[in-house]
């Protein structure tokens, strides 16, 4: 049998992998929405209130006529990371997923908003690194762990003190809080519409203001 023209070793294949340069571009895809693309990312511990606050902010940028997407932290794990589990290079690697979403989906023109634990800051780091200036806005619920331990709206926090789960996150897998997030937000102090209204001015000070 014949022997192909060269043979390529899975470890060399991305030297082959060029940037194809698109004509339509995502400055051109912006402006095209009339909004500044930007990622809003979402963290904390489970029970912070992401996913309430995600949901609330992204209804309040539709009825502002915004085009936006909401990545939520268990939604993906029903497609895009359901391969993947709970331990520490498996939370790696499905924020490392995300947020390269994420940046596909700010280089369409939208605001992403992105509610995940993503409990390392290393990755969130890395996240960080693939958006331009002023694109990415870490968002910390900083919601102790007594409180949301408290609310366990989905009784994990029972079921890790109860040993049946384990690497969960505040228990005995380690959360790692932001150093410099540009917002921070107590979800046992403030009500959701307040907190959406400080959200608006932070990120949006260009539509929004005090």
């Amino acid at each position: 049998m014949a022997k192909p023209p060269y043979e390529v070793k899975p470890n060399e294949s991305a030297s082959f992998v060029v940037w194809n340069h698109t004509s339509v571009t995502p400055q051109v895809r912006a402006q095209s929405l009339d909004q500044q693309p930007r990622c809003i990312w979402f963290t904390g511990l489970s029970g912070s209130g992401k996913s309430t606050l995600a949901n609330a902010l992204e209804v309040a940028l539709q009825l502002a006529g915004m085009h936006t997407m909401l990545l939520d932290g268990d939604n993906v794990r029903h497609g895009l990371c359901k391969d993947l589990g709970m331990s520490a290079a498996d939370r790696n690697e499905n924020i490392r997923r995300v947020a390269e979403t994420a940046k596909l989906m700010v280089d369409a023109g939208l605001v992403v908003i992105a509610a995940f634990i993503s409990p390392f800051r290393e990755d969130r780091a890395r996240a960080r690194q693939l958006f331009g200036v002023a694109q990415f806005h870490e968002v910390y619920l900083q919601t102790s762990l007594a409180v949301c331990e408290a609310r366990d709206p989905k009784g994990l926090y029972r079921m890790a003190r109860d040993g049946k789960i384990s690497d969960f996150t505040g228990i005995d897998s380690p959360y790692e809080a932001p150093d410099s997030p540009e917002v921070v937000l107590d979800t046992a102090v403030h009500d959701v519409d307040t907190l959406v209204l400080q959200l608006l001015e932070k990120v949006f000070p260009e539509r929004w203001s005090s």
